[in-house]
């Protein structure tokens, strides 16, 4: 004779611990999960500053031709935008030849950076005086900054020097990671991360 045997389901009181665990795993990981989303925003402002530093730089060899990367407020990825320090978005513009008859500003290429990534600090700083604020690079046709007196028309100019682009949340917490980008006079692009020691190879040394 066979015997049947009735499957059983949860009861009460085993949905209710299993639902109690769940929910302390949950508060437990969710410090770790908001500070990796935290970093992860400052890590994809980084990402898009450093491509379109390396974009403007390499325009400019390709071209023979000097053009600046700057910081803007304007979303319009026009000639007429111009520069702030402050700004969300990023564009890069050749510089007209005034030797050339006819040769107009054109805009290359703009991106976005703080705008998709909420509560995210940007500021560009001269790395031998902090407190000159920077919104525009110039690279010549050899790939290296130059001094260039409001270059394209965008309401700046653009100083020669090394330049570092700090990159960190807007309130600050000692788990978070900020990020640097530092651009050196010769052109070099490093990104680097200041938390580090100065003597590890993604520490900064300036």
């Amino acid at each position: 004779m066979l015997t049947r045997h009735r499957s059983r389901g949860f009861g009460l009181i085993e949905l209710l611990v299993a639902v109690s665990l769940l929910a302390i795993l949950t508060a437990l990981a969710m410090p770790n999960f908001t500070t990796w989303i935290r970093n992860a925003r400052v890590r994809a402002v980084a990402d898009a500053l450093q491509s379109g530093v390396r974009l403007a730089q390499s325009e400019a060899q390709r071209r023979t031709h000097t053009v600046v990367f700057f910081l803007t407020s304007s979303k319009d990825c026009s000639p007429s935008s111009t520069a702030s320090a402050s700004g969300s978005y990023w564009q890069i513009r050749t510089v007209p030849n005034v030797l050339l008859t006819g040769d107009a500003a054109e805009a290359v290429q703009c991106g976005v950076l703080t705008d998709v990534s909420s509560g995210v600090n940007l500021n560009a700083t001269r790395v031998d005086d902090t407190s000159q604020t920077v919104a525009a690079l110039c690279f010549g046709a050899d790939g290296r900054q130059t001094t260039v007196s409001n270059p394209g028309a965008i309401g700046v100019s653009c100083t020669a020097g090394s330049v570092r682009f700090n990159v960190a949340p807007s309130t600050s917490r000692s788990e978070d990671r900020p990020l640097r980008l530092i651009v050196g006079l010769g052109g070099t692009i490093r990104m680097c991360d200041p938390g580090k020691d100065t003597n590890s190879p993604e520490g900064c040394r300036s």
